[in-house]
Formats: C-alpha cells, sequence, structure tokens
C-alpha cells in the first residue's frame, strides 16, 4: 500500500494525534511543557503545526521508544505479570516453590534451570505443559530437600 498510510520507504507516517497519544499513554503520562521540551530537542521547534512529516515521524519514533523503555523496565522486574497469560498461576506455583527452594532472590537460578530443561530463555515463556513439568521437577526437589533436611535432623 503507497500512498498516505506509507511513505516511499514502506514506514507508517504519523500523526500530531499519534504524538499526543504516545505522550498521554498511560507508560508515559507526559505532561504538556514536557512533550513540547521532547519536540524543541528533537526537532528545535516550538510548536507541532510546524513539524514536517519527517519530524512528526521522528518525534513519535522518539516516544515510541520511551514507551517501549519503560515497558522493558517493568518486565525486568520479578511479577506474575506478562509473559504467557495461560500460565500465569502455574507460574505462581512455580514462585512458590522455587521459595521453598531458596531460589526467589536469584532470578539467574530459575531461568538457568528452564533453560537446561526446555531450551526457554524464561519462565514467563513456557507453554503450560512444560510448566506442568517444571512444577512437577520442582516438587521432586522440594521433596528431597525436606527428605535431607529431616536426615540431618535425625542425626543430632
Amino acid at each position: 500500500m503507497a500512498g498516505k498510510a506509507y511513505g516511499g520507504r514502506n514506514r507508517p507516517r504519523y500523526s500530531i494525534r499519534t504524538i499526543w497519544g504516545l505522550a498521554k499513554s498511560p507508560e508515559l503520562s507526559l505532561d504538556d511543557e514536557d512533550l513540547y521540551g521532547i519536540i524543541g530537542r528533537e526537532t528545535g521547534k516550538d510548536s507541532m503545526r510546524k513539524l514536517t512529516q519527517g519530524e512528526v515521524d521522528k518525534v513519535c519514533r522518539v516516544l515510541s521508544n520511551m514507551k517501549d523503555d519503560v515497558n522493558r523496565a517493568e518486565r525486568g522486574k520479578r511479577t506474575d505479570e506478562g509473559g504467557n497469560p495461560q500460565t500465569e498461576k502455574l507460574r505462581r506455583k512455580i514462585y512458590a516453590l522455587t521459595g521453598e527452594l531458596g531460589w526467589n532472590n536469584n532470578n539467574d537460578r530459575i531461568n538457568g534451570f528452564v533453560k537446561k530443561m526446555f531450551k526457554v530463555d524464561r519462565i514467563e515463556w513456557l507453554t503450560v505443559p512444560q510448566s506442568h513439568k517444571l512444577i512437577e521437577a520442582l516438587k521432586k526437589m522440594v521433596d528431597r530437600k525436606e527428605e535431607g533436611d529431616a536426615g540431618e535432623n535425625k542425626e543430632t
């Protein structure tokens, strides 16, 4: 599709409305002063109406990258949000089991275990069957740990 929707290089053409939408998104929530500061920094202009289409596109890319950075930072935190929505409850069970193993202070440990077992980089990307297999493996590890702890207590 050529024409208004796409520029000569198959890039989307943004509008002033898109700038406002990105700026007021929940991730950014920029006030007018901050938005115009970004526009001034990127284009040297103080009015959106004076922007060329290329400048509008540039401002939209900058705002979009800022929004992505916020989303990326939020995903970096260990929460049950994000990832495969079908495995959200299963991940809660996994986190409970890793807590019993003492792994909750180290995301790399559970993600390394997941990578070794399933060749998947992050726990959030597991499928439902993979999550069930992981839960069963962690249950066995917790049982072995408890048996080891009980054996140590008998000796003392």
